[in-house]
């Protein structure tokens, strides 16, 4: 298991970014969280199956593409509480 915190960054609010995003997450059946940052940014912590996590992540920049103009990601350490994906305000 990994566990990852990412800062998408562009034009990813107002176009239903995190919906999208939820959705994906949890067809890889992973756990975690996404919300908005006040920057206009968001922010997704996800952990899973290394490939599921990468594949999530995939599936995100797949579908938004052409609203990122940047993507980071860190490792993170796990987080055991969480045990499904949410959307957080």
């Amino acid at each position: 298991m990994v566990a990852k915190h990412i800062i998408f960054v562009g034009r990813v609010q107002g176009v239903g970014f995190r919906f999208t995003s939820y959705n994906i997450a949890r067809r890889h059946r992973l756990t975690g969280q996404v919300r908005n940052l006040l920057d206009g940014a968001v922010e997704m912590f996800v952990q899973g199956k290394p490939a599921d996590v990468d594949d999530c992540i995939r599936d995100i920049k797949d579908s938004f593409g052409a609203y990122i103009t940047q993507t980071k990601i860190e490792d993170t350490p796990l987080t055991p509480q969480l045990t499904d994906f949410k959307i957080t305000f």
